[in-house]
């Protein structure tokens, strides 16, 4: 065993041999074989390269990433150069406090980063003086196309979507390929905005601003043109560039209805194009109409304002094909960094920063201008289109040749955007390779009648931590109010939370990896595509599929771009007819909710008893939809924890129809070395990277959710209109703004594979599978396991069972959930896939001791289950009922409940003394159980003074 597999994996030596034994195997082997069915487990070793060490890991990154070539990135197009504040880099983006946690559905454990996510949608909804902002979406491309279905969703009218002729180009080729999906057209107005809108009826217009060529339409042709899009009953849809709303004013202002964009240049680094933190805000009355999370203020038990996720019923975990997205992870830790960058600066701080930036942009112009050049417009930001005829590439070239990109528009023009650090000598290349004299204190051209009017981000966290002593201390308190992986297990169903290893985190901050603009030539990216190439082949030998795309910059996205291969497969063949995407019940909510958004009609198989897929109930539905089945989606392991030996049958059953088998990746944690999908029957599949392949989940994001394929469904895999190695030129268009995704975190995957080996990842999954099943075993007497497989064994989570003692009790899942906290625990998937329930899942990654400590924690939560249910306490006043106890309430004057405050606050009793000999503090809630109907009911999703939740009495 290699040193890097003895940190990884939690058990090993005598405590892998404790747990084997328990269960009355001698081998990993033994159990995996009675775990696995015969019928699809691999009988030969995955064909992969050996396990490396770290330091050889980290040499051959090195080298990767010094074959980029950053240069100073001047290409423009929705990705800037900024500057990552050093305390932000190392207290957030590196800072396993913020980057192991989870999406904070618990969110009595997670007000720091709700509180972040909070100042973000405050950033948001103040600079495009909009009321509503949500917590992060995947890209500025992937935020265009979902407002764009938030206006059809509002506006309840057909028609087509207007789109302004100069939206950046990897936004209108992600909007295409949403709308035809759909089928809803996308009509460009080459002749002007204006223009189109006197002949045809649209639902929605979509401008850019400022626009992807730098041109800056004058404020009072916005607000006419506005006016005149809400005459003729169209929404309007601003992309706008957030820098920019500092001088130019705000898109509230000019009368939009919906703003999105980037806020990558709040100090997210460019990452080769990802990942970044998307945004959308919305005027007063879409709200419930938003995709993916919010995050609202509500109240504790004790009546201490506190924050959570507001009006869930939107997302597709509720609501499925119903649902206003398929969105589950969006990009939280990129939109924490991006809301501390602002708290960073302040409203000053970043006015300077536009300042600058705008006029760099005017002393380059007046150099340019003088030189005889012509430019696309006197009014704009900070990005040029300088008119070249002929000599673009020679300019661009010879940009090159001094360490600046520029941007090749055509053989007759030069793009040339400013951000954040370009200096005087960065100005001067430029000029230079134009021909032209360096820039002097004169300026040309400007903001035209724009004017931002008014204060913004008022709010005094962006004024109180100025200093970085005081901004040190703001985040690390924000930090300590969260429970993450650094904390403790979190043992959540289908999530698989194992290390994110430092040795594979530490290279994405190298400079070849963090600072390339994802549009520079091939040969400026010679690292990336090497790293990108290996990391798909070795997916692919992993999965057993043929091809892949890492474009997917998320689970959902990468459901989509699967079944829009699906789908265009079967236009292909002439069967335009196939539609109908049979799902299980037992599914995760994005299924269905991708497959709507893939054009796809959803036909649910229902659950036989054991948890598997009911084979009578889908015979019947593939009998019934026979000549229009596309697909069937189902999750392998099952969401109910169990390798169905019925794999095989399924997959032979819809491929007889004429369908697609569709195998959603999000348990691949279990199959590592073990079994391959693409080879016992699947067709396509996502994969989770932010799961399987150890990058963090980061509070809610960023994900990976790659594409894996057959080879028939090859041709269909995700491209871009700019990167023509992003994929095949046969395929419908691209999925994410980025030509390769969330690039900048695909060095911890290439990372933890080349460290694990294919000896490493066998051992992972059959680690998994091993703790799972312990975990089960423990808890068996005290709360029923309600899946297992033939052998009465789980695969790498299960499912213990609540409902009768609920019944008997009184005492709920949520009840458990936030007991658990007492115990300093994370809570398991709650109620999913079966309603009282918890499914745990304890990966490869957590030590004996620490599944010890879990599992005694629930037995001695049942100990309190019975003490309720006997009558000792109340069912309405008990540790269970109360839940979690923060310090406030174990600390106040009177205590009036029927038990001590020391069995409130520590369960599991005092442990003192060092840590190394057994000590461990006590994580606190900062907050107690938390009113989720009272915030809903009363939506606030700003960080307002606490004054302004004060009720009339004054009180809270």
């Amino acid at each position: 065993m290699s040193d890097f597999f003895a940190r990884h994996l939690g058990a090993i030596d005598s405590d892998r041999d404790e747990l084997l034994a328990s269960l009355g195997f001698e081998t990993l082997d033994q159990l995996t074989e009675a775990v696995v069915p015969e019928a699809i487990r691999l009988t030969e070793d995955l064909a992969l390269p050996a396990a490396l060490s770290e330091f050889e890991v980290q040499q051959r990154l090195t080298a990767l990433a010094a074959r980029n070539n950053p240069g100073v990135p001047m290409i423009g197009l929705g990705y800037h150069a900024t500057v990552t504040p050093p305390i932000l880099r190392r207290m957030v983006l590196e800072n396993p406090a913020w980057y192991t946690a989870y999406t904070p559905y618990q969110p009595e454990i997670s007000q720091g980063r709700l509180e972040a996510l909070a100042n973000f949608q405050t950033m948001i909804a103040d600079l495009t003086g909009l009321p509503v902002a949500g917590a992060s979406l995947l890209d500025e491309g992937t935020a265009v196309a979902e407002a764009v279905a938030l206006a059809r969703r509002a506006s309840r009218r057909q028609g087509a979507v207007l789109v302004d002729p100069k939206l950046l180009p990897q936004s209108l080729a992600v909007l295409r390929t949403r709308c035809a999906a759909v089928g809803v057209e996308v009509r460009v107005a080459e002749a002007g905005v204006a223009a189109a809108l006197e002949d045809e009826d649209y639902f929605a217009v979509v401008l850019q601003l400022p626009a992807a060529d730098g041109t800056l339409p004058g404020q009072a042709e916005l607000v006419e043109l506005v006016d005149r899009a809400h005459q003729a009953g169209a929404l309007v849809i601003t992309a706008v560039d957030l820098l920019a709303l500092t001088l130019i004013g705000s898109a509230g202002a000019w009368g939009a209805d919906i703003a999105v964009g980037s806020a990558q240049r709040f100090g997210v680094p460019l990452f080769y194009g990802g990942p970044h933190a998307g945004f959308i805000a919305v005027r007063s009355g879409l709200e419930r109409q938003l995709p993916g999370r919010i995050v609202g203020l509500s109240k504790d038990a004790d009546g201490v304002p506190a924050f959570r996720l507001a009006l869930q019923t939107r997302e597709q975990h509720i609501r499925r094909e119903k649902a206003t997205s398929n969105i589950c992870t969006a990009q939280v830790l990129l939109a924490v960094a991006a809301g501390c960058y602002a708290v960073h600066h302040g409203p000053e701080g970043l006015t300077a920063i536009a300042s600058a930036a705008h006029r760099s942009a005017t002393r380059l112009a007046a150099a340019l201008v003088a030189a005889g050049y012509e430019l696309a417009s006197e009014t704009f930001f900070d990005t040029l289109t300088v008119h070249t005829p002929g000599r673009a590439d020679a300019i661009v070239a010879a940009a090159r040749a001094a360490g600046v990109h520029l941007r090749r528009i055509d053989a007759d023009a030069v793009g040339v955007s400013i951000g954040e650090g370009i200096g005087e000598d960065d100005l001067a290349a430029v000029s230079a390779a134009f021909g032209a004299s360096a820039p002097t204190q004169d300026t040309w051209g400007g903001l035209g009648d724009h004017r931002r009017q008014g204060e913004f981000l008022t709010h005094p966290v962006f004024r109180n931590y100025r200093s970085e002593t005081e901004l040190m201390r703001y985040l690390r308190t924000l930090a300590d109010r969260d429970f993450a992986l650094d904390k403790g297990m979190i043992p959540l169903g289908s999530c698989t939370l194992k290390l994110n290893p430092a040795a594979a985190m530490e290279p994405i901050s190298y400079p070849g990896f963090a600072g390339l603009h994802p549009f520079v030539a091939a040969a400026d990216a010679t690292g990336y595509a090497e790293l990108v190439e290996q990391l798909c082949d070795w997916l692919a030998e992993i999965t057993g599929y043929d091809q892949v795309s890492l474009q997917p910059n998320a689970g959902s996205q990468g459901e989509f771009a699967g079944l829009m291969a699906i789908r265009s497969y079967h236009l292909a063949q002439g069967q335009p007819e196939r539609v109908v995407c049979l799902i299980p019940a037992s599914a995760h909510g994005t299924n269905a909710a991708s497959a709507v958004l893939a054009g796809m009609r959803v036909v649910v198989v229902a659950t036989a008893a054991d948890g598997s897929v009911d084979l009578d109930d889908l015979r019947a539905k593939i009998a019934e939809h026979a000549e229009r089945l596309a697909a069937v989606m189902v999750t392998y392991p099952s969401t109910h924890g169990v390798f169905e030996d019925t794999i095989t049958e399924i997959c032979q059953l819809v491929h007889a129809a004429g369908g697609q088998v569709y195998v959603d990746g999000a348990n691949l944690n279990a199959m590592l070395g073990l079994a391959r999908p693409g080879r016992f029957g699947a067709d396509v599949s996502h994969l989770n990277l932010h799961k399987t392949f150890a990058i963090p989940h980061g509070g809610g994001g960023p994900g990976v959710g790659p594409v894996a394929v057959r080879a028939h469904l090859a041709p269909f895999l995700p491209k871009h209109p700019l990167v023509e190695a992003a994929g095949p030129q046969t395929s419908y268009g691209p999925v994410s703004a980025g030509p390769f995704g969330s690039a900048g975190v695909l060095p911890i995957s290439w990372a933890f594979i080349a460290l694990m080996g294919p000896d490493g990842l066998k051992l992972a999954s059959q680690t998994a599978i091993l703790a799972a099943n312990y975990v089960a075993h423990r808890l068996a007497p005290y709360f029923p396991v309600l899946y297992t497989g033939a052998s009465g064994l789980v695969a790498h989570e299960c499912i213990v069972d609540l409902r009768e003692l609920s019944h008997q009790t009184g005492v709920s899942v949520d009840d458990v959930a936030k007991r658990l906290i007492d115990f300093g625990f994370h809570a398991p998937t709650m109620s999913f896939p079966v309603a009282g329930t918890l499914m745990i899942e304890p990966t490869e990654s957590e030590s004996k001791a620490e599944l010890d400590r879990f599992c005694d924690a629930m037995i001695a939560i049942r100990g309190e289950m019975d003490q309720v249910a006997a009558g000792q306490w109340p069912a309405d006043d008990n540790p269970l009922h109360n839940a979690p106890h923060p310090a406030a309430r174990v600390l106040a004057g009177e205590w009036n409940h029927p038990y001590p405050r020391d069995l409130g606050a520590f369960p599991a009793g005092f442990a003192t003394g060092p840590v190394g000999s057994g000590g461990r503090d006590k994580y606190w809630p900062a907050v107690g159980r938390i009113d989720g109907a009272y915030g809903d009911r009363n939506l606030i999703c700003t960080c307002a003074p606490v004054s302004a939740y004060e009720d009339q009495s004054g009180e809270l």
